[in-house]
């Protein structure tokens, strides 16, 4: 049952990052072709709230789809099984959460 959980889990994180990819890729093309620089780039964003949640749920999306697809890739190349898995998915989820949010933090809110 848990697995099923989880691929529906992995699948609606999907469904949430496509659209946030597009506008993520989008606004590059468009920083790049409008010759902004990093540091224009980052006063636009700095003290938007709009910036940190569409960053923010775009980090969290993110660590919980690579953290399920990295569990499934674990348990079929490693072997492992259990509560070994479960800590190591959960690991990999709060690495990449904290250090995602610490970009969203440095990049909006600063």
């Amino acid at each position: 049952m848990l697995d099923i959980r989880l691929y529906m889990l992995q699948r609606l994180t999907a469904l949430i990052m496509a659209p946030l990819t597009l506008v993520h890729i989008a606004l590059m093309i468009y920083a790049i072709q409008g010759g902004l620089s990093a540091a224009e780039i980052l006063g636009r964003t700095q003290g938007s709230i709009f910036w940190f949640f569409f960053y923010g749920l775009f980090v969290a999306s993110v660590s919980i789809h690579a953290a399920i697809g990295l569990r499934v890739i674990i348990s079929e190349t490693l072997k492992v099984r259990g509560t070994q898995l479960t800590i190591l998915s959960w690991a990999f989820f709060l690495i990449a959460l904290y250090m995602g949010a610490k970009a969203v933090i440095g990049v909006t809110l600063s």
